[in-house]
C-alpha cells in the first residue's frame, strides 16, 4: 500500500515538458513554462511552439538592430515602454513571446497593462518579429492572432528575404504601410517613429539612427509627447 501511495504522489507531481505541436489552454501552458524556464516558448492559436536554437546573422544581430532603433524612440519618448522577448497574454488561445514590443504605459492612455505578476496582459500597441522567410508563422498564424487582439502595429522583418513588411491595423484588417520616395516608412500609431527601411536591411544603423532623429525633430512628434504628458 505505501509503494501505491507513492507512485501516486510521483505521478501528480510530474510536469510534462512542453513539446511543439502541444495543443494546451493558457493555464496549462504557463504551468509547464514554469516548470522549464531555459527555454523559449510560444503559445499561438491554442498550439505550443519551442523556439529552436537562434542563429546570429539571421536572428540575433537583425534583432538587436530593431531594438537599437526602438529603443532610441523610447528613450525620447517619455511614457512608452520597449519589452525584448517579454511574454504577452493576448487571449486564452495566445501567449506570445514577441521579439520586441512597443507599447503606451500610461494609466488610460494605453491597451495593454503590466499585470500584478509582471506580465503583459493585452495588445502592445507595436510588434516586430525577426523571421527566416515569408513561410514563417510570424506571417500567418501569429499574425491573425496579432490582428484578432488589437495590435496596431505589427513590423516583421524576413532576414534571410531582405524583407521588411510594416502592418497597421485599419477597420480589423492588416495593410501595409508604404515607403515613401525616400525609402522611409512612418508609424501611424508613433508620431516621428520613421524608419529608413533599405537602411535597415543593409546594416546601415548610422543612417537608420539620422532618419529616426528627423522623425524625432518633428512637429508631430512633439505633439505626441504633449499628449502622452
Amino acid at each position: 500500500m505505501a509503494a501505491s501511495v507513492e507512485h501516486g504522489l510521483n505521478n501528480s507531481a510530474f510536469i510534462p515538458p512542453l513539446e511543439s505541436g502541444d495543443r494546451l489552454t493558457r493555464h496549462e501552458f504557463e504551468r509547464r513554462y514554469t516548470a522549464m524556464p531555459n527555454k523559449k516558448a510560444e503559445l499561438i492559436e491554442g498550439v505550443v511552439y519551442v523556439a529552436s536554437p537562434l542563429r546570429f546573422r539571421s536572428h540575433g544581430q537583425p534583432h538587436g538592430q530593431l531594438i537599437t532603433w526602438l529603443g532610441v524612440y523610447q528613450v525620447f519618448t517619455p511614457g512608452l515602454a520597449l519589452g525584448d522577448n517579454a511574454t504577452v497574454r493576448l487571449d486564452l488561445d495566445n501567449e506570445p513571446q514577441p521579439d520586441v514590443l512597443l507599447l503606451i504605459d500610461k494609466p488610460t492612455k494605453e491597451q495593454a497593462q503590466i499585470s500584478e505578476n509582471d506580465y503583459v496582459e493585452g495588445a502592445p500597441e507595436l510588434v516586430a518579429e525577426v523571421a527566416a522567410s515569408n513561410a514563417s508563422i510570424d506571417l500567418y498564424d501569429k499574425k491573425r492572432a496579432y490582428r484578432r487582439n488589437g495590435v496596431q502595429e505589427y513590423i516583421v522583418w524576413q532576414t534571410l528575404e531582405n524583407k521588411l513588411d510594416w502592418f497597421c491595423l485599419q477597420n480589423g484588417e492588416y495593410l501595409l504601410l508604404v515607403a515613401d520616395a525616400n525609402d522611409v516608412i512612418k508609424s501611424r500609431v508613433f508620431p516621428g517613429l520613421w524608419l529608413a527601411v533599405t537602411s535597415l536591411i543593409t546594416g546601415d544603423m548610422t543612417k537608420v539612427i539620422a532618419v529616426l532623429q528627423q522623425g524625432l525633430n518633428s512637429k508631430e512628434h512633439a505633439e505626441f509627447v504633449e499628449r502622452l504628458a
